[in-house]
Parts: structure tokens; C-alpha cells; sequence
């Protein structure tokens, strides 16, 4: 018999209740060609822990958190701000959660690794190393 190797289990993450409310509508108004992504994020939405109406924790990352994370294949650390679908500009380094690291780093607290699978299909891990307050709430909603 032939054990399969375990697959890595997946950090425990953390999301405001307002987060939660955008997040699900985003997953619902997805379009054909986002399904899979949209999928991948209302399984985090399903394992995600809600805070209370009006609490955040600043150790996890939001919707406007600016994150650091470092790519654990090549060790090349990035900064981004997380932001909703409309806010996204990635020449501006605002990177939208309806992507595949968006939906990775989603709740995610700093210190703490995942697996996600990039646009291509290929396979990589992500440490987040800082997670800082969002600058500017109007890039939350």
C-alpha cells in the first residue's frame, strides 16, 4: 500500500466581516471565466474565521493591507497592496484579490506559509513576512 504524501495543511486565516460580505458577492457575480478562481476563493471564504462587525486584526492581511511575501522557490520578496477587483493596478503594485495570489494571501497573518497555483498552473509556496494597516480605506471597498 502506498501512502500519498500529505498534502501541506493550509494556515488558518482570519477576515474582517465586512471582507467576508465583498468577498462572497465578488465570488457570486463571477463571471464563466473566473470559476475556478472563484471557487478557490469561497473555499477560503468557507475555512475563513469572521471577525465581528468593526474588529480587524492588523497581523492579517485585509482587503487595502499592504503585504510583503517572499517566494519560497526563488526567495525574492514582494510588496503589494491587496485591493478589490476595481482597485487593481498592478503597474501601481495594487494587486486585486480576484487573483490567484490574492486569494492565497487573503487572510493570511505574517510569518505563516501556503500553496497556491499561479496562472499557469505551476505550483508554488509563499511565506508572508509583513502585513502593514491599509494607507487608504477607499482602496478597501
Amino acid at each position: 500500500m502506498t501512502i500519498a504524501p500529505k498534502r501541506p495543511s493550509r494556515p488558518a486565516i482570519v477576515l474582517t466581516a465586512g471582507d467576508h460580505l465583498l468577498l462572497s458577492r465578488t465570488v457570486a457575480g463571477a463571471g464563466e471565466g473566473m470559476a475556478d478562481l472563484a471557487a478557490e476563493l469561497s473555499r477560503e471564504l468557507d475555512r475563513a474565521r469572521i471577525l465581528p462587525e468593526g474588529r480587524h486584526s492588523a497581523d492579517h492581511v485585509r482587503i487595502g493591507s499592504g503585504v510583503t511575501f517572499r517566494d519560497e522557490a526563488s526567495g525574492k520578496a514582494t510588496t503589494i497592496t491587496l485591493v478589490a477587483p476595481q482597485h487593481a493596478d498592478v503597474d501601481a503594485g495594487r494587486i486585486s484579490v480576484m487573483t490567484p495570489v490574492g486569494v492565497a494571501l487573503i487572510g493570511m497573518a505574517a510569518g505563516k506559509s501556503i500553496d497556491w497555483t499561479t496562472r499557469s498552473g505551476e505550483r508554488r509556496r509563499l511565506t508572508v513576512t509583513q502585513v502593514r494597516e491599509p494607507a487608504d480605506l477607499a482602496m478597501a471597498g
